[in-house]
């Protein structure tokens, strides 16, 4: 059992509290800078292979899902010619200042290793130390990802579409530091080795969690485009990427079988009524929904529009490859979905089969084919009606649909499982760190071990 420091004081912080004699507190502007990320590329007519001003930069996503910049995940931009002031070196801290969701605001990565001609994405802010003497970017690191802190970002970030984080905000940040560097470099060695053990742990679960939907997939994969006939005779269904179909079942065009964002919230309401929003950050083929919102009708999102039902189906036509498709359950009945989705309701197909063709792999991957854009890939609803899907008759589509979920059911009860051991140990992870940087425990005295 960890051990606490013996004499504590005011931080002079409310959200901080009492921290150790030797620790102070300071503002986050006094130990280094803020600096920009790219401010702008060159246009398309200039671009080439060979171009000098062809350079690494650093995406958001990077620091959005990596507590430590992983430096063989860089994209290739090219950057205007006056700005060299961007470089980022090595112990620079990079914060996430926009972002669609409030979980990844404010976000820090550290950057461990030295990158040569390397940028920093827009949407970001790099941080330098005045003197790497005095403090170390680690613990710093560390305490920024801390609970705490993590919660007053995102208290501080403003917006609806866009959260943004102002720049003054992360300056003014008041930060608690032991005075010696020897400390924070112990504390930061002992999160080092800790998170090293849990991540390792995560990450394994993660593999598994990954075989069980594969093994999912393949499931519905089969049944949709083969049936439940293992001798059915079978045709060619004249769709490249289908294949061979059972002879039996017919290829129609989904606008021929479902209608299309049916219904449509209306354009006046009390400023006072209540939405249940629905957006794509909430949307995934695995978890399906979570973490909606609810906004006051006049504070509402612009793309507050599409009104879902009970078994509706939900695709999103914007950054298809992140594979937001969902049925909508009882518990989403009457929820209000963003203009970024395509709304679904079975009219000639069981809505039963329509849930498991817009899961099945071959559904996905024509969407993403036919999505345009490089950022934001899209796709328009008119598009999607006219993919082409395997169609049975009704009462086999049911018996398909019953026999996929027997088959999964223990599956997604196993993935359910997992997930929460997962978030069991992220909680414990973040709970570490914050103990740690606060000086909740002391880990002056820690020792790797050898094994």
């Amino acid at each position: 059992m960890e051990k606490a420091y013996e004499t504590y004081k005011d931080s002079g912080v409310e959200w901080i509290g009492d921290i150790p004699e030797s620790w102070d507190s300071i503002k986050l502007k006094f130990l280094g800078y803020l600096y920009s990320g790219l401010s702008g590329k060159k246009g398309d007519d200039f671009r080439r292979e060979d171009s000098e001003f062809n350079k690494h930069y650093i995406p958001f996503t990077n620091i959005a899902n990596n507590f430590q910049i992983d430096s063989e995940k860089l994209d290739t931009v090219e950057i205007f010619e006056n700005e060299n002031q961007n470089d980022v070196k090595k112990n620079d801290l990079f914060f996430l200042m926009s972002s669609e969701n409030y979980d990844d605001i404010g976000k820090t990565s550290v950057l461990k290793d030295e990158l040569n001609n390397t940028y920093l994405n827009s949407f970001c802010k790099g941080f330098r130390l005045y003197n790497q003497e005095e403090v170390d970017a680690s613990f710093l690191n560390y305490l920024l990802s801390g609970n705490i802190y993590r919660k007053t970002l995102s208290i501080e970030a403003k917006g609806f579409t866009r959260i943004n984080l102002q720049m003054g905000k992360i300056e003014n940040l008041p930060v608690i530091i032991p005075n010696s560097k020897q400390e924070q470099t112990q504390i930061a060695a002992y999160l080092d080795y800790h998170t090293q053990l849990i991540d390792t742990l995560i990450s394994k679960k993660e593999t598994l969690i990954q075989k069980l939907q594969e093994q999912r997939q393949a499931i519905i994969n089969e049944a949709v485009t083969k049936g439940l006939n293992k001798n059915v005779a079978l045709k060619d269904s004249g769709i490249e990427w289908l294949g061979e179909i059972p002879e039996h079942w017919e290829v129609k065009k989904l606008k021929y079988v479902v209608d299309c964002n049916k219904n449509t919230l209306a354009d006046k309401y009390e400023e006072d009524f209540n939405i249940n929003y629905i957006e794509i950050g909430n949307v995934s083929i695995d978890k399906g929904i979570e973490k909606t919102k609810v906004y006051k009708y006049s504070e509402a999102p612009s793309r507050a529009k599409r009104i879902v039902k009970t078994n509706d189906v939900i695709i999103s036509t914007v950054r298809t490859y992140l594979k937001a498709i969902t049925t909508i359950t009882e518990e989403y009945n009457d929820y209000i979905a963003s203009t970024g989705f395509a709304v679904l309701t079975a009219t000639n197909i069981t809505h039963h089969f329509l849930s498991l063709i817009t899961q099945s792999d071959c559904f996905i991957d024509d969407i993403i084919s036919k999505s345009v854009g490089v950022s934001y890939p899209a796709i328009n609803a008119s598009d999607i009606m006219n993919i082409p899907i395997p169609v049975p008759e009704a009462d086999e589509q049911i018996l398909i649909y019953q026999n996929v979920e027997k088959k999964v059911k223990n599956n997604f009860e196993a993935i359910g499982s997992i997930q929460t051991s997962i978030q069991k140990l992220k909680d414990y992870r973040q709970s570490l760190i914050s103990e740690a940087v606060t000086g909740k425990i002391d880990v002056r005295d820690w020792q790797q071990p050898n094994s």
